[in-house]
């Protein structure tokens, strides 16, 4: 199936989910802009990147799921002008496996996530375990185990060669803060996807990127409504970019509008 009908089917089928059944819901608009590397023709341009992001919970789960519409001034030639996106829904486990009320462990639940690339024509899937953390201070923190299981198209197919199945773990966390009267979020992620192979046997190295963001709630402060325009500086750290053996350090101006 052609990969931007595999994600338009699956946000439409999350989106009408999260509308019908959602006990809460957030979606948001992001914009990015900073110096990132091509890590394959290894040219460095000015990109910018808009995001919609959507989260929603219900009684059994959640949901979340984003996407990326990227925009660069490099002539690599490669594609200028791509999406990416990924999409997680969980499902809590039953009753008789949830930790204690005086557990460090809020939730445990089942895991099921889609990453897809437009002009590599990739595709992984992505089950697991996810872990909800009590933590002081926190909106939220949580920790998820999945596997990391190649379907994409392939070189015979125009896309980026294939690989082995692998694992990922992801860190994940929000945590609002105030300085003063001006109240500020710190939020983010960080990822490790273990070593595999391409389809022509070349090492595919495990990766490591961190996306930890600071966000000055402008909106708060200029006009004194809370959560709905932030502005910030997001900090995207690799090591191993995408499996290559670039390590990339590119702070990005960030913008987030909740809507």
């Amino acid at each position: 199936m052609n990969q931007n009908i595999r994600l338009l089917a699956s946000l439409a089928l999350c989106s009408s989910f999260s509308a019908t059944a959602a006990n809460w819901s957030d979606t948001q608009f992001h914009f990015n802009s900073g110096d990132v590397k091509n890590p394959f023709s290894q040219q460095s341009a000015q990109t910018q990147i808009y995001s919609v992001q959507h989260a929603s919970g219900y009684d059994y789960g959640d949901n979340f799921f984003f996407i990326d519409f990227t925009r660069d001034d490099l002539d690599d030639g490669f594609n200028n002008n791509d999406f990416y996106g990924e999409w997680y829904s969980s499902f809590l486990m039953p009753k008789a496996w949830q930790p204690s009320a005086s557990s460090a462990m809020q939730s445990a639940s089942f895991v099921a996530g889609i990453n897809v690339s437009g002009d590599a024509k990739v595709i992984k899937y992505l089950p697991g375990v996810k872990l909800n953390w009590n933590s002081s201070g926190f909106d939220f923190l949580s920790t998820t185990l999945t596997a990391y299981i190649d379907d994409s198209e392939g070189v015979a197919k125009g896309g980026a060669p294939t690989q082995t199945d692998s694992w990922m773990l992801d860190v994940a966390w929000g945590m609002p803060f105030n300085i003063a009267e001006h109240k500020f979020y710190f939020t983010g992620h960080v990822e490790y996807i273990a070593n595999r192979e391409d389809e022509f046997g070349n090492d595919v190295k495990g990766w490591i990127l961190a996306q930890p963001a600071v966000r000055w709630d402008i909106g708060h402060a200029l006009m004194g409504k809370e959560k709905q325009l932030m502005l910030g500086l997001e900090w995207q750290w690799w090591r191993n970019k995408l499996g290559t053996a670039i390590t990339e350090s590119s702070p990005q101006l960030h913008v987030v509008w909740h809507f």
